[in-house]
């Protein structure tokens, strides 16, 4: 049903709307008239004596004889009363209500995902930390997400790590400090010496199906190869991508190393390739962390903003007035029947 909204109202701190939420209810008005002009006159019957000697009363009493129909009139009061109270409870039917002032609610339009490798190799301690010490790969991996993180002020971060399986650290959160602590608390081996990246993707795909979000991300960071996946890694990359999960993969460490710890450049870069993502590799501090502001700009923050007005139902307001008129009217002398008279009917 349609809402008829009323003249805003300025209130200094913010602009408040009267508004009818049935405004239907309005062409009720006229039905007390064609009740009216539909329904017969109302008729008493009442008892009468008749007497022989009617004439001498009449003398006596020194009152004109009327006719035995009379209809009992109404005061002004009465009909200012009656119609006062149909037009509140009209009032009341089509429910009043003031809207307050506009609020905004922002919420991230993203869920992102980072998903680390702790494998053995991401104890290398080949990069260096912003006072020039030598620090571990996974060091210098929490040091630039870590400032990665706070910049992402409105998107909904997930983090999650990988070894000999696949492991969730935090659902999908906007308490990023939470995240930040658990990635503070990341160890090598805590979960396994391996490195299953198709399980990994796996296990992003389940975390996605409780997402809302039209905007899936995963950040995959890992300095190894595929190490015997139960998933494999395309199969994997495909259902990700059915599913509108775009995936970033940041190779990091030397690539010219061999055997388990061999970086597998091109299985990394056709995960990216299938899920609409891009592939980074990162030799060093630097480039990781210019990695990550690229990233910045590849997904730009994206908010979705939800306004609504508080309302509030103000029906109780004629209503109450309706209902003590009638009070007032019922207590009053002119409903106590004072328009009543005695009459001699002939």
């Amino acid at each position: 049903m349609q809402t008829v909204l009323l003249t805003p109202v300025d209130i200094g701190s913010g602009i408040i709307v009267l508004q009818f939420e049935l405004p239907l209810a309005f062409l009720l008005l006229p039905l007390p008239i064609l009740i009216f002009w539909i329904s017969p006159e109302f008729r008493d019957q009442a008892e009468a004596v008749r007497v022989p000697f009617f004439k001498h009363i009449v003398k006596l009493s020194k009152r004109k004889p009327t006719s035995g129909d009379l209809l009992l009139a109404k005061t002004w009061i009465q009909r200012m009363v009656v119609g006062c109270c149909w037009t509140l409870i009209i009032i009341a039917l089509a429910n009043p209500q003031w809207l307050g002032t506009p609020i905004t609610r922002e919420s991230s339009a993203r869920d992102m995902l980072l998903i680390i490798d702790l494998s053995e190799s991401m104890n290398e301690k080949d990069f260096t930390s912003k006072d020039a010490r030598k620090i571990s790969r996974l060091n210098a991996v929490k040091e630039v997400l870590e400032e990665f993180i706070q910049r992402r002020k409105t998107d909904r971060l997930g983090l999650a790590v990988f070894g000999n399986a696949a492991y969730p650290q935090a659902p999908f959160t906007q308490d990023h400090q939470t995240v930040l602590t658990l990635l503070d608390e990341l160890q090598v081996n805590m979960a396994g010496a391996k490195t299953m990246i198709g399980d990994a993707i796996g296990l992003a795909v389940r975390l996605f199906e409780s997402s809302k979000s039209n905007n899936k991300v995963v950040i995959l960071l890992t300095d190894g190869n595929d190490t015997g996946s139960q998933m494999p890694i395309g199969k994997a990359s495909m259902i990700a991508a059915e599913n509108g999960i775009v995936i970033h993969t940041i190779a990091m460490g030397d690539p010219s190393t061999t055997g388990e710890k061999q970086l597998d450049l091109s299985t990394l870069k056709n995960i990216s390739d299938d899920t609409r993502g891009k592939f980074f590799v990162a030799l060093n501090r630097e480039e990781l962390d210019e990695i990550y502001k690229q990233l910045d700009s590849l997904e730009p923050e994206k908010i979705e903003s939800i306004t609504y007005r508080p309302k509030s139902s103000l029906f109780h307001y004629p209503l109450g007035a309706a209902l003590i008129l009638v009070l007032l009217l019922a207590l009053s002398k002119q409903f106590l029947g004072k328009n009543h008279r005695e009459n001699l009917y002939v």
